[in-house]
């Protein structure tokens, strides 16, 4: 049939090509006898190896006829397909004899393979760590490796560039490149307490199974017991994200835990990070993530670093004030930039309206903080309480005298606590950030820009009084230029001069106002009811007996400059 597709050639479908035609029929159309083994004569392996598979034949010779007992074929994984074309022979050879592993033991077998090197491997002194083990694991075979070139050796041949379309679909086990060593007995204990892995162990280096167990645990221990495999003497899984890491118990494991969270290269980092680290070093045992909160929780120089979390803070206690302009917190932002030569800026923010002044000023001291008092004062009325933190401009004579001088009562934050002036604190944070935005390249202009941040803070509504500072201070909107250039209601309509008229309009205004101020008051106990809850929600619950031992946290201590200040 050949001859046909030759040049030139007449096709003439000749008798000889009807019986080659039928006889191929036949032969595609029958599946080839498998023989049954005979112990008494050697047997035969034809192996081979292409790009992505790897196929053998397991056969005997009988009266000069190779005749198959067995096929077998595989794909590789993506790890396999990069190894060198003799790593991926031997593969064959390796697969072959684990896959006919119960023929070929203690009989004589002769390997067929047409990469002659494989012969040579077997004397070759420093070969891969890979292909070492591979040639160990083969010195239990009664072995002969013979040379056949691949076009005599079709079967394997074929059999290895056979693709697999149900690749996905299929269960797609790995080659596995290692044997079950039956030989081997249990684990023996050379310590106290069993390793969590002993039964594991025992399992895959003698097949032996724990007796006693329900069909439940069984179920449980064949799931487990996949992941894990032997290599004497040690035990090692293949954890979930494909990483081979090695079991360990113990003593040894706690070694390696501290080592990797204080030793030289750990860094005494949280729990997840030490974790991770041993991870990474390539340990496993089912406990790591208790093990290292346990050890960061107890290692004392941790725990001695680092802020107070949101768990460790006190419940909040609102300070609720009814009547507007009646309660200020004061408070000092900078040093920033030198502009105009301001460096600070003096913030004091009324409890209710949450309306804020505020003063750029060349220095921080208590002389600049009177003056600033006492046009606060001309303008708002004095106040009954004035809070602020322990700062020395707040905490001195000059102070003190202007208080008692207008009958102010001064409130102090504790050092413990910088939170009482919360207030005042969330306004800085908010002007802050307003400057932070509007300051150009020119970082020195922020005086300037200071009058335009109040403005913008003044009109941002704000959800504890459900309203503007201006409008719960002035009692109507406060209006923008954007208002004039974009023509908004108000600027549409013309001034009203009638005085009886506006008047009267402004008595309303006044009442409306009284009630804006009552509903403000309303919402903002409940807005800070509400945060009480959230905030209070989080907190650990301590209780603290007389004679315990605590770790104070000292946030005023400064001992070194900078980051690095012990705690």
């Amino acid at each position: 049939m050949t001859h046909l597709l030759e040049k030139e050639t007449p096709f003439f479908f000749s008798k000889e090509c009807i019986e080659s035609f039928n006889t191929l029929k036949r032969k595609l159309t029958e599946a080839p006898i498998l023989i049954a083994p005979d112990w008494d004569l050697p047997f035969e392996l034809m192996c081979d190896a292409s790009d992505f598979a790897i196929g053998a034949v397991l056969g005997q010779r009988k009266n000069k006829h190779f005749q198959p007992i067995h096929y077998a074929s595989k794909t590789m994984t993506e790890a396999q397909a990069h190894y060198t074309t003799t790593e991926k022979e031997l593969l064959a050879v390796v697969y072959a004899f684990e896959k006919f592993r119960s023929y070929l033991v203690l009989s004589k077998s002769i390997v067929y393979t047409d990469h002659s090197a494989i012969k040579y491997l077997f004397a070759k002194k420093d070969a891969k760590p890979r292909l070492m083990r591979w040639i160990l694991l083969l010195q239990e075979f009664d072995v002969i490796i013979r040379d056949k070139k691949g076009a005599e050796n079709l079967a394997a041949d074929h059999l290895s560039r056979l693709e697999n379309p149900h690749q996905d679909k299929l269960e797609n086990k790995e080659i596995t490149e290692t044997f079950p060593l039956e030989t081997l007995g249990s684990v023996a204990l050379r310590v106290d307490s069993t390793p969590w892995f002993a039964d594991f162990a025992n399992y895959h280096a003698g097949n032996f199974i724990v007796k006693g167990m329900s069909s439940q645990q069984k179920n449980k221990f064949f799931k487990d017991v996949k992941h894990y495999f032997w290599d004497d003497p040690f035990l090692f899984k293949i954890c979930a994200d494909q990483v081979i890491r090695r079991c360990v118990h113990g003593k040894e494991a706690l070694d390696i835990l501290e080592a990797c969270h204080n030793g030289p290269t750990g860094g005494h980092h949280g729990a997840n990070l030490t974790a991770k680290k041993v991870f990474d070093a390539g340990f496993f045992w089912p406990t790591i993530y208790k093990d290292a909160h346990e050890l960061v929780k107890n290692y004392d120089s941790c725990q001695r670093q680092g802020k107070i979390s949101q768990r460790d803070e006190m419940p909040q206690n609102s300070i609720q004030v009814c009547e507007i302009f009646d309660v200020w917190g004061i408070d000092f932002m900078g040093p920033f930039p030198s502009s105009k030569g301001n460096k600070y800026i003096l913030v004091a923010v009324d409890y209710l309206s949450k309306w804020v002044e505020a003063k750029a000023l060349p220095t921080n001291d208590a002389r600049v903080v009177c003056k600033f008092l006492k046009s606060l004062f001309a303008r708002f009325g004095a106040p009954r309480a004035i809070i602020s933190d322990r700062g020395t401009h707040f905490c001195n004579d000059q102070f003190a005298k202007v208080m008692l001088k207008y009958g102010v009562t001064h409130r102090l934050s504790t050092a413990y606590h910088p939170q009482t002036s919360g207030q005042v604190e969330v306004s800085n944070r908010g002007l802050k950030r307003i400057l932070e935005r509007t300051v150009g390249e020119n970082r020195a202009s922020w005086s300037d820009k200071l009058d335009d941040a109040l403005w913008a803070f003044r009109t941002a509504y704000k959800t504890p009084i459900g309203c503007t500072p201006y409008k719960l201070v002035y009692g109507k909107a406060c209006h923008l230029p954007i208002e004039l250039e974009h023509k908004a209601y108000w600027a549409l309509k013309h001034a009203n001069f009638d005085l009886k008229t506006a008047g009267d309009q402004r008595k309303v205004q006044l009442n409306e106002l009284s009630e804006l101020r009552d509903q403000a008051y309303e919402n903002s106990l409940i807005y800070k009811e509400k945060t009480k809850r959230i905030h209070d929600a989080k907190i650990k619950n301590r209780v603290f007996n007389v004679g315990d031992q605590v770790l104070l946290f000292n946030s005023r201590l400064k001992i070194f400059s900078g980051k690095l200040k012990s705690r």
